[in-house]
């Protein structure tokens, strides 16, 4: 039985998750990491560390986030939505800058 969140989530969004998944996995294998040490670190079970390589997206961001610790890859997932890098954020700023800039005048006393 699928979830409502996998029948929810755009194709796009599944296949960037698959190909972390396979990152991550590559990643332990150059390190020769076994499965069982990865998840004794990261405080999984075995099967659900397999569902991370597998890019399960009902797997927290948590896990995923110390797999990527525990790889010394933990960096990258900050960056992520990092302000500086949203294309569409930037743009909907500059078009919110005033045309013209006004000082306020200050009551006079009597």
């Amino acid at each position: 039985m699928r979830s409502a969140l996998l029948n929810r989530t755009p194709q796009r969004v599944l296949r960037s998750l698959q190909k972390m998944g396979g990152d991550i996995a590559v990643a332990r294998r150059k390190r020769h990491v076994t499965i069982a040490m990865m998840a004794e670190r990261i405080g999984v079970a075995q099967s659900t560390y397999a569902r991370i390589e597998k890019g399960d997206p009902k797997v927290a961001i948590g896990a995923y986030a110390m797999a990527l610790f525990v790889l010394g890859l933990g960096e990258v997932l900050g960056d992520v939505a990092d302000v500086r890098r949203d294309d569409q954020g930037l743009l909907l700023d500059a078009e919110r800058l005033p045309k013209r800039v006004r000082v306020k005048k200050s009551p006079t006393p009597s």
